[in-house]
């Protein structure tokens, strides 16, 4: 015996949507984390190119000489980030005139840190300790790899 005027759904039709449902899911997952690792990628790819540039706009004006003779040992490299933020008074500048270079340091997308691993151009480029030095190269301190199987710290 049916009632004319059933409302809701039965037990199959619910055990059917939800099925429905979880298949559908289980595929959007992967599909999101793909996504999630690629913007990553591009985010890291990015930060380091704008700090790597930085550090290159920044030995060009050294070399040049506007900031006067350089500390010995810097090889015109910045001392660090943060100088890069902070700007370097120019020498020629009577009103004591800063050249800036990063806006701020970028977050790393893998570590989500303000941190980044640095090399000076005296350090062993396959070494992970700084020599404190100079800036001359950045990495990232994550420890995950590409699809590749390369490191993303070798980037």
């Amino acid at each position: 015996m049916r009632r004319r005027k059933q409302n809701g759904l039965t037990l199959i039709e619910l055990i059917v949507a939800f099925t429905i449902m979880l298949v559908l899911s289980t595929m959007a997952v992967p599909l999101a984390r793909s996504r999630i690792q690629t913007e990553r990628r591009r985010a890291l790819q990015a930060a380091l190119d704008e700090m790597r540039h930085a550090i290159d706009r920044y030995k060009d004006n050294c070399d040049q000489g506007y900031f006067g003779p350089p500390k010995a040992g810097s090889n015109c490299y910045p001392e660090s980030l943060e100088i890069l933020v902070a700007g370097v008074k120019l020498a020629q500048s009577p009103d004591g005139k800063v050249m800036k270079f990063l806006r701020r340091i970028p977050r790393d997308p893998f570590t989500n840190k303000y941190e980044w691993g640095l090399l000076s151009d005296q350090d062993d480029p396959t070494a992970t300790n700084w020599g404190g030095q100079n800036v001359f190269n950045v990495y990232t301190k994550s420890m995950d790899k590409d699809p590749d199987g390369k490191p993303y710290a070798e980037w």
